[in-house]
């Protein structure tokens, strides 16, 4: 257990934390702009505290705060290391238990966030310590569905008919998704509202849950008539109905597996900023496309397609709520243009033999 030398007063981390969640949870604790917090977010709240909880429970390091203004210098500096000394542990133990950069990253981040609520909301002076704790970040490969599986899955009817009543139900919803670049979140708030006619084409208007953006798209000939199949009587309820994020990945695997996406694939993830293959020596079955069909691949797919058509990056920014500084955006045009160089090759393997 972690000792302190001197009389300083501290107090439990864990009963702090749990209060940091109730607090948010009631609406006490907002966003800046006033906004409450959303439920995903204070899910990974909890994994942070389940985390905590568990770290201090194995490794026997006492998990405790004090107020930094009554300290001194000898006593800042024996602070600063007990810190640092938690950082290293807390993420040695993430990283032991088979996390990746990325989840240990975001571990750190809602520290940090935990650190300024003691700081601004209960008036704790935590020194700033949280400025010694790194948020490690990984760039994930992008899998999205090719041009051609994407036309598959649109236009095979005799792919459809071998499809159950359930699985049809998530295949066009998916193919809604990869057409129109919307979230998980937001198709499932659709409802025949969201749709409108005008001279003769149809489109699709709406407020992003997650971004506030407002979206106004046109419409394709087979996503219309994916809504008018799904359309109801009833304007307020929802499109697509309601499934579990659960099962709709599930589904969507199964479906993959059903249509043929089983190529092999390398996955790779990063620790400490190494990156390390990922295997499954049990069973190889789930190195495969399919298995890495979620809903993510919806708006992933969206994007790049109309990267690798031909619509400027400006306009598909625009589509997809991206910002021009974004990160993220750009790894799609780093995809796009990998797809466009293999085309490409293709052609010239095809014209360099005689």
């Amino acid at each position: 257990m972690s000792k302190t030398t001197t009389m300083k007063k501290t107090s439990p981390i864990i009963p702090l934390f749990k209060q940091f969640i109730k607090e948010t949870e009631s609406g006490k604790r907002l966003k800046k702009n006033g906004e409450k917090i959303k439920p995903g977010s204070i899910q990974n709240y909890y994994y942070v505290l389940n985390n905590l909880i568990q770290f201090s429970s194995d490794t026997k390091f006492e998990l405790r705060i004090c107020d930094a203004s009554k300290l001194d210098k000898r006593e800042l500096a024996s602070e600063k290391s007990y810190w640092k000394k938690f950082y290293q542990k807390f993420t040695d133990f993430l990283y032991k238990k088979g996390c990746h950069d990325n989840y240990v990253g975001a571990n750190v981040k809602v520290i940090r966030v935990f650190f300024n609520y003691l700081k601004n909301d209960k008036d704790i002076i935590t020194g700033d310590f949280q400025r010694l704790f790194y948020v490690r970040k990984e760039e994930i490969e992008i899998f999205v569905l090719s041009p051609e599986q994407l036309k598959f899955l649109i236009h095979d009817k005799e792919f459809e008919q071998t499809l159950i009543p359930s699985h049809k139900r998530i295949k066009d919803i998916f193919v809604f998704g990869c057409t129109t670049g919307l979230r998980y979140s937001d198709i499932f708030l659709l409802t025949n509202k969201n749709f409108e006619q005008m001279e003769g084409d149809w489109y699709l208007k709406l407020k992003s849950q997650k971004t506030k953006t407002f979206s106004f798209i046109k419409l394709s000939a087979y996503a219309v008539t994916i809504f008018q199949c799904y359309k109801t009587t009833n304007n307020k309820a929802t499109l697509f109905g309601t499934i579990s994020l659960f099962n709709f990945n599930k589904s969507l695997k199964q479906i993959g597996e059903q249509a043929g996406f089983t190529m092999p694939i390398e996955v790779s993830r990063e620790k400490q900023g190494k990156t390390q293959k990922l295997t499954r020596k049990t069973d190889t079955s789930k190195n495969r496309f399919c298995d890495k069909m979620s809903s993510h691949m919806m708006r992933r797919t969206a994007i790049t397609t109309l990267l690798i058509l031909g619509m400027p990056e400006h306009l598909v920014r625009k589509i997809s709520g991206h910002s021009n500084a974004s990160s993220s955006f750009n790894r799609y045009v780093h995809y796009a243009q990998a797809y466009m160089d293999k085309e490409i090759e293709k052609v010239h393997s095809k014209l360099e033999s005689y």
